[in-house]
């Protein structure tokens, strides 16, 4: 099973890349919505969350909100890293158990979509990096668009996200979105086709052998 690291700075198309990939036959993990399995009533990280921010989990059924939540760390870098600390660990035990079931399925190609895959070091545990990536201009406009969001809350994202050219040269892979749905549909296509022939050195794991990467390219 190979195993693709799909990350990319905020509103580069990042989900819509991931269902592409879905579209074209991978398995794909979205951390996004394992935070928030695991922010739902019973999930692993409400008691963690409770004990941190106890303003943050509302409701008969004690559950996470996510917008309390996000004003309580907003522009308090300590408390959102202590928050990550306590919360990233919890994603990455769910991911894992994706892998381990997708591995066991006989997936071929199984893409984790993880926002912060660099940032916290995650592209050790997948076989290629791959990064969504678009104009600056592009990026700002679709995320202004989106409700709530400000200047101030897009700056204060990007400030603790790696840089998109950053992002770019660490990345085995880079599927640009700055044209059309159309010319990424067929980036990731090509992608796919690509990696879903290919065997990874990441699952099942083999302790004697590292990640097998991807030649660097842009599609």
């Amino acid at each position: 099973m190979f195993v693709l690291g799909l990350t990319g700075s905020i509103g580069m198309g990042k989900s819509t890349v991931a269902a592409m990939f879905a579209r074209r036959g991978a398995l794909v993990h979205d951390s996004d919505a394992a935070v928030r399995r695991l922010y739902r009533p019973g999930g692993a990280a409400v008691p963690v969350v409770a004990a941190m921010f106890p303003d943050a989990v509302v409701g008969a059924g004690a559950r996470v909100d996510r917008v309390r939540l996000g004003r309580a760390v907003f522009g308090d870098r300590a408390a959102l890293a202590a928050l990550e600390a306590a919360v990233h660990p919890l994603v990455a035990a769910e991911r894992d158990r994706f892998l381990r079931r997708a591995c066991r399925r006989g997936v071929r190609l199984a893409v984790v979509d993880v926002p912060l895959l660099f940032e916290t070091g995650a592209e050790r545990g997948v076989d290629a990096s791959c990064v969504v990536s678009a104009p600056a201009f592009v990026q700002e406009a679709r995320v202004l668009r989106r409700p709530g969001m400000t200047r101030d809350r897009l700056e204060s994202v990007r400030a603790r996200q790696m840089p998109d050219a950053e992002k770019r040269r660490r990345a085995d892979i880079v599927i640009r979105t700055g044209l059309s749905k159309a010319a990424t549909w067929r980036g990731v296509g090509r992608v796919a086709a690509d990696l879903g022939t290919r065997r990874g050195g990441i699952w099942p794991p083999r302790p004697t052998r590292g990640p097998v990467a991807a030649s660097g390219r842009t599609v």
